[in-house]
């Protein structure tokens, strides 16, 4: 289904055809899903006991590697929110060098608990206000 947006230039497609669209907890459920997909593919190889992945691009080239930011970079990800964890990585490194992978392994935490409290039907409002404040006191 695609969504058609009119501008003053004319319309714009801002969906494929074949795109998806899900609302309310259906979408928050699946955004949430994909980004912790993502922190859970670099979780394992974090640390000293961290462990190699093996990664193989399209044209068969292989890479081994523990490292986080290398891993993100290497894989194509498709939905949004795990692209906005991949980016998440992405400026990390630039911004500092390092934590890349500790960076998202938080984010899909902080994500993980705010599943918790959306389950136990707290407004996601409220959860960001938390979040926010917890911000502030850092």
């Amino acid at each position: 289904m695609a969504s058609i947006q009119q501008t003053p230039q004319g319309p714009v497609l801002v969906l494929k055809e074949s795109a998806l669209q899900q609302k309310g907890r259906d979408a928050q459920k699946n955004n949430i899903m994909a980004a912790k997909l993502v922190a859970d593919l670099v979780r394992t190889s974090l640390g000293p006991r961290g462990l190699d992945k093996m990664l193989v691009d399209s044209i068969g080239d292989v890479t081994i590697t523990n490292d986080g930011a290398t891993i993100l970079k290497e894989i194509d990800v498709q939905h949004p929110a795990a692209k906005m964890m991949v980016e998440i990585s992405k400026t990390i490194d630039n911004e500092v060098g390092d934590g890349t992978t500790s960076s998202v392994v938080f984010a899909g935490a902080l994500l993980e608990k705010a599943e918790d409290l959306l389950a136990k039907d707290v407004h996601s409002s409220v959860i960001i206000e938390g979040y926010q404040k917890a911000q502030e006191k850092v």
